[in-house]
Order: structure tokens, then sequence, then C-alpha cells
């Protein structure tokens, strides 16, 4: 017999998302306590001090995707949030002294030094891309159509939930509908190839397609993934990037006051050994200290692999689920850097050590779609790419509070890495070589980078997963493809937030809409489970 619930909810993990899911609940009445595993909050969207005077966001290291009612509600502003644009969006430097600037205004005359074709279909490719990122952008808050097995008023409302997102997609015109589902399919390198004929600008936008995303740009599904990291924006400007000051916990530091300041308790140091469960109910926790925590509500928000293969007794589960969530691909491909620097990289492409607002840009290492499959097939083949993809945003460019004055911190974003390696081998006997790679990729572009490293700090994908908790360091809780999308993220039946087990529910993002430091996974769960316990109020008053 279960004790009475010490809390109405506890939400197992600090991450951004469960900060979010807290606040909701909090601010909804419900007595709520947050569990996180390491001594701060924030999960992967942390800002720490990785040398002697220099901090950076370690993990997630650039905004965009954080949704504006998010920010709103949580009045984040107010918690100390302040999010900068970069002065330009992305460069891209070549081997053969050319460069590539992607800015609001100033793309197509960059453009236009490699194809005036090309130059003169930007307008209309943004138009196009820029039309589905709004009906993404319309999806983003809504729980997906779930397949139920439940009782007759949930499959009627499961019904209805179709039939308006059925009505929705028809609004748009048969036109839109071909549209998605070509964009939802297709390879970012198709689509690409149909649009444009120079290969830098099919590079700066292929880049997004292959962002945590381990395949091909030529891998059917890779179309969305580009799109998936379009549909954001900063300050009210659609697709744009930036940073917030203090680093990426800064964003969840903001989160955790406005949850405290609503009434939730959120403890550190707790990480949750396991889940418990009576009578096919999720009833509490026990934390890694032995100490047993009830709750009517237990929300997990951890990637769907690590939550049902170790926090949960098998046994609990229903037979097909535990099949099927062990098939849940995990593994984006991602090796994470941050590096503290003397002085700013001087590209060869555009010479100069003095802040310049290329500096202040996500640089991109890949000049072009052939480059990056050539490096999928050589992690497939040797564990890493033998020519990788970087992408690195100097952070104090943009946030001189983040190193001493005259020094930087950078973040190298190095795609195309096996989650795995092959033949058995283990990343910590492999995790120097391939950082000494990364910093040599860079060096070829700017000669004086890797002088000018001070310190750096190395995150394979096992150190990912080891840290934060990203299974294969995936660092979107779940590949983006799509089986593994919308109603089916992360099972059919599931899509709702909604666990296999009564009062577990799921708020990370291995549920719709995905990756990214958006919030939006926590917002919806809260959402649903301020429904059910109101459902529960009402049958309570009827008995």
């Amino acid at each position: 017999m279960a004790e009475a619930a010490a809390y109405d909810a506890a939400i197992i993990g600090g991450g951004h998302n469960g900060l979010v899911c807290a606040f909701y609940l909090a601010a909804a009445g419900l007595k709520t306590v947050v569990l996180e595993r390491r001594d701060k909050v924030g999960g992967a969207a942390v800002t720490e001090e990785f040398s002697p005077g220099f901090r950076n966001s370690v993990a997630a290291y650039t905004v965009s995707l954080l949704n504006p009612k998010i920010i709103h509600d949580l009045d984040l502003a107010r918690h100390g949030l302040k999010i900068v644009p970069r002065q330009i969006d992305n460069f891209l430097p070549f081997e053969d002294g050319r460069f590539l600037k992607l800015a609001p205004g100033r793309t197509k005359d960059e453009v236009a030094k490699f194809s005036t074709r090309d130059a003169e279909r930007l307008e209309a490719y943004g138009g196009w891309l820029e039309s589905l990122a709004d009906v993404l952008r319309g999806l983003v808050l809504e729980t997906p159509p779930n397949r139920t097995g439940g009782d007759i008023f949930g499959s009627l409302h499961e019904l209805m939930k179709t039939g308006r997102l059925a009505n929705r997609l028809r609004r748009l015109g048969l036109a839109t509908e071909r549209d998605l589902i070509e964009i939802l399919t297709a390879s970012a390198g198709d689509l690409l190839d149909h649009w444009f004929e120079s290969a830098p600008i099919k590079a700066a936008y292929g880049f997004d397609g292959i962002v945590g995303h381990y395949a091909s740009p030529y891998t059917q599904g890779s179309a969305y993934v580009l799109l998936h990291h379009c549909f954001g924006g900063i300050n009210g400007q659609k697709g744009r990037w930036g940073h917030a000051i203090g680093g990426m916990g800064a964003i969840s530091e903001a989160m955790a006051k406005a949850a405290r300041e609503k009434g939730a308790t959120i403890r550190v140091s707790s990480g949750v050994k396991n889940v418990l469960v009576e009578n096919g109910r999720a009833i509490g926790v026990v934390t890694e200290r032995g100490e047993t925590i009830c709750a009517r509500a237990i929300i997990a928000n951890v990637n769907p692999k690590l939550l049902y293969r170790d926090l949960i007794e098998q046994a609990a589960l229903p037979e097909d689920f535990r099949s099927r969530i062990a098939k849940w691909r995990c593994g984006s491909g991602t090796f994470r850097m941050n590096v503290a620097l003397s002085e700013l990289p001087d590209f060869s492409a555009l010479p100069g050590r003095a802040l310049a607002e290329h500096h202040t840009a996500g640089i991109i290492i890949a000049p072009s779609l052939a480059y990056m499959e050539e490096a999928w097939f050589d992690a497939r083949k040797y564990g890493w790419a033998r020519k990788p993809i970087v992408e690195m945003v100097i952070s104090s460019s943009l946030d001189p509070t983040l190193a001493p004055e005259g020094r930087h911190v950078a973040s190298l974003f190095c795609q195309h890495v096996a989650p795995e390696l092959p033949d058995g081998a283990s990343w910590d006997d492999h995790r120097e070589t391939v950082a000494d790679l990364m910093i040599a990729t860079m060096d070829t572009y700017a000669p004086n980078f890797k002088n000018a490293i001070l310190a750096r700090q190395i995150m394979s994908p096992l150190d990912l997963e080891r840290t934060f908790g990203l299974v294969g360091g995936d660092i979107f809780h779940g590949q983006l493809d799509l089986g593994q999308m919308f109603s089916a993220r992360p099972m059919l039946g599931h899509a709702d937030y909604r666990g296999p087990l009564k009062g577990l529910y799921m708020c990370g993002s291995g549920t719709h809409p995905g990756g990214g430091v958006s919030g939006a996974p926590g917002h919806n769960a809260a959402r649903e489970i301020l429904r059910d316990f109101k459902r529960r109020r009402r049958r309570s008053r009827l008995t």
C-alpha cells in the first residue's frame, strides 16, 4: 500500500523543459518538486567555468527555438534573461580564399558572388521555407492527435483533434499540402539541388539538415531537420539566432526563478534511481540517496530510452511497448568542445584579429553537400570524419562577461562522429585524437587558431551521455525522422505526453515537437497533466 503522496507532481530532471513544466504546474496550484541529478539546473542548457576565468555554454550553445509564449508566460526578462542577436547569421570561409556571409538584407549580394541565378532565387526559396515554418510554428504548442485505446470520450476527443488538424491543413491549399509532404520526406540535398546550383549556398542551408542528425544530407527526411532549425527566432525576428547574456545557463536560471516564484521546489544533487510502480500506476520515485518521494504524477524530463530502460522495472511495462521503445533511435553524431582563446581567429579568407562581425556569427566549416556526405561515410566506416564538419560560435564576441578582458571563449559543435565506435572501441581512448583533428580543421581556415588555445574541454558522445543523459550523445533525445515525429513521438499511442503507466508523463525533447531549447514539450506536457487533474477533481465531486 502506497503512502500518501507528498507532492502532486514530481519531475525527473531539471533541464529547461522540466523547469517550464514545473512553472505551469506550480502556477496552477499543484505542489511540485523538480529532482535534478547534477549540482545545477538546466540539463544541457548550462553555463560553466571550464578553465579558470573562462565560462561558456558547455553543451547547448545558441538561442533561436525558445518559444515566445514561454518567454512571456514565465516573464523571463524580469528574471534576468537578455538575448542579443548575432551581427550576421553565418559565415562560411573556403579554402580557396572566398567566403560567404548570411545576414538579413545582405545574403543576396553575397550569394551573387557565386551565382547570380541563385541570388535571384533566394527570395522565392526564403518565402517558400518561411511559409512551411509558419505551419510548424502553429503546431509547436499543440498536443498531436494520439491513437488511444481508452474510453469513448477520450477517443472522441482525439478524433475531433484529428479533424481540426485536417481542416487546418485543408485551408492551406493543395500546393502547401504537397510542399509539406515533400519537406517531411525529401532529403535536404535533393531539396537544395532543386533550388540552387552553387555549392556555397547549398552548404550554408544544408548544414541545418545535418545538425544533430547523424545522416547524409541526401538521407530522406533530412529536409525536415533543416526546417526544424528554421521555425524559431529571437526578439520578434523570425529565423534569427542569438546569444543569451551569461550563456545558456541564464535561460535555465531564469526559468528556475520563475518556477520557484510560483511555489515549485527545485532540488539539485537529487538524481532519481528508479520510478516506483504499484498496481500499474507510477506512484513515486527513489532517489540515488535512497529517499522515497511519492507524487500523484511522475513526469520524466529525460530521453525516453533512458526512462524506460533504466528507471522503470521492465516487468511493469506492457510487452509491446517495451519491445518498441527498445528500438527508439538515438545518436546525433555530435562531438562538443569548448576552448579558451588568447585571441580571435584570424581567417585566411577574411584576415584580422580585431573583433569583426563575422566573429559573432555561426562560423561553418563545411564547404559543400558533398563534403558533408563524405563526412558521414567516413564516420560510419572509421568512427569519425577525416574532414569533419564544425560550427564555431565565439560566445565572448557578443558577451564579454564570459572571458577575461582581451580573451575569448568559443564553442565547437562538431558533426559526424559515430555515437558508438566500430569494433567495440571506446570513446575514452579516442576523444583526444578527435579533438586534435577538430582543432587542426579550424587551423586550416584560421592558421592562428591552434596556437591561440589556452585550454579546452572535450565532450565525446559518451561524455555527453554520462554528463547530461544524452543517450548516444543525442541532443534531440531521439532522432528527428518521420517514424519518430509528431503523433509517433515517442510512440504511436503516447504522443500526448502520457506514458504507458497511469500517473506517468513525459515532458522532454523525446516528445513533440522534439529537440532544441524551446520549452515547448514542457509547456505541452503541463497542459495535459493539468487536464488530468481537473478530470480527477470532477470525478471526485460526482462520487
